[in-house]
Formats: structure tokens, C-alpha cells, sequence
């Protein structure tokens, strides 16, 4: 998340049409409109680990993976979000160009200035969307990544994988190993301070 970048409420078509306009990313939520700021190196690193391996994977089936710079709209199309790495399979979808609503899997890799709201207000609107069978937390620093899978109770049950552990993500059924995942990923530098991310 970034930070808010216009105080004065818009609906959901008027945020569209002005994003349209801009240069730099932002995501809206319920009205209030927030920039977006980049990413510290192993942030990004770690999100292309992940965006290359369900690339490769998903490559000859229906489904596409994407990388932070597309829209996704939350459920209730009041509130649009740009994750880290997200797949959808869905056909609507790819008759979309600029936003996507029908995610599968929504991954999301933590900074220390945004990681509360991924982990709060944000995954909150993610459980909300109804495609939505998983959500996966990645922390750089434990080198943990927590999967949420929806059950068929509708239930989110989390599932941790620790620093050594592949990671699985049921939705697409792909296990990706601790190696490759956190690939050429450094320990944050001593002093420095990650810019906040999506």
C-alpha cells in the first residue's frame, strides 16, 4: 500500500476513469485513492521467482499469471489492488484488458511498511472474492510463506511452509521449492529502509 494521495472521495467509475490518466500506479479502496511506491530489489526479486514459475507452469492452459501492474477488483467493485503475483483461469477475465475480477490465486510478498494491512484490511477484501480458492503471504525476513486455502465449507485454513519447505499452492497445483522461491533474494541490507509495496 502506499500512501493517500487525494483526500476527496470518488466513486469506483470516477477513480477509473481518472487512473486511466495517470502515470503511476494506485489502488482505491472504498473511495480514497493511494499511491503506489516501489519496491525494495528482493521484494521485487521475490515476486518474479514467483511469476516464473506459475508462468512456465500455466503455460498451454487457460489460466494466466500476472505481475503487479494489473488491476484487480474486489468483490464488491468498490475497491481495486494491484497484488504482487495473482492467476486467474477464467475466460471472462481475459477478455479484460485493464482490470480482472475472477482471481485463483492471489500472492502477496510482505514489506515491513505494508505488511499489517496485506495481512489485515486488504486479505479481508480478498476472502470476499468468490474464485478466490487461495491467498499466500511471503515473508522475506523468516523466510516463511503462510498459503490461506478456502475450504468447501467456505472456511480460510492456513497452511505454513517454513524457510527449507516447498510451497504448495493447490490452486494450480504447483510446488515450488524453497530454492526457487527465494532465489538470488538477499537479506535486507543493515540500515536500509524497503519502500512500501502492493
Amino acid at each position: 500500500m502506499g500512501y493517500a494521495a487525494r483526500q476527496a472521495a470518488m466513486t469506483a467509475e470516477e477513480f477509473l476513469a481518472w487512473d486511466a490518466t495517470q502515470t503511476e500506479r494506485h489502488e482505491f479502496v472504498n473511495g480514497e485513492i493511494f499511491a503506489m511506491t516501489g519496491a525494495a530489489d528482493r521484494h521485487v526479486t521475490a515476486s518474479g521467482n514467483v511469476y516464473v514459475a506459475l508462468r512456465q507452469h500455466l503455460a498451454g492452459t487457460p489460466c494466466r499469471a500476472y505481475m503487479a501492474d494489473l488491476k484487480l477488483a474486489a468483490a464488491d467493485e468498490q475497491s481495486f489492488f494491484y497484488p504482487d503475483v495473482f492467476v486467474t483461469c477464467s475466460e471472462a477475465d481475459r477478455q479484460r484488458p485493464l482490470v480482472k475480477r475472477e482471481p485463483t490465486l492471489i500472492v502477496e510478498v510482505l514489506s515491513p511498511s505494508t505488511a499489517a494491512y496485506d495481512l489485515g484490511a486488504k486479505f479481508a477484501h480478498y476472502r470476499q472474492i468468490p474464485t478466490l480458492r487461495e491467498i499466500a503471504f511471503i515473508d522475506l525476513d523468516a523466510r516463511r510463506t503462510d498459503v490461506y486455502r478456502k475450504g468447501a465449507d467456505g472456511l480460510w485454513v492456513l497452511h505454513s511452509f517454513a524457510a527449507d519447505s516447498d510451497v504448495r499452492f493447490a490452486a494450480v497445483d504447483l510446488s515450488l521449492t524453497a530454492a526457487a522461491l527465494f532465489a538470488e533474494v538477499d537479506d535486507d541490507a543493515p540500515g536500509s529502509t524497503p519502500a512500501a509495496a502492493g
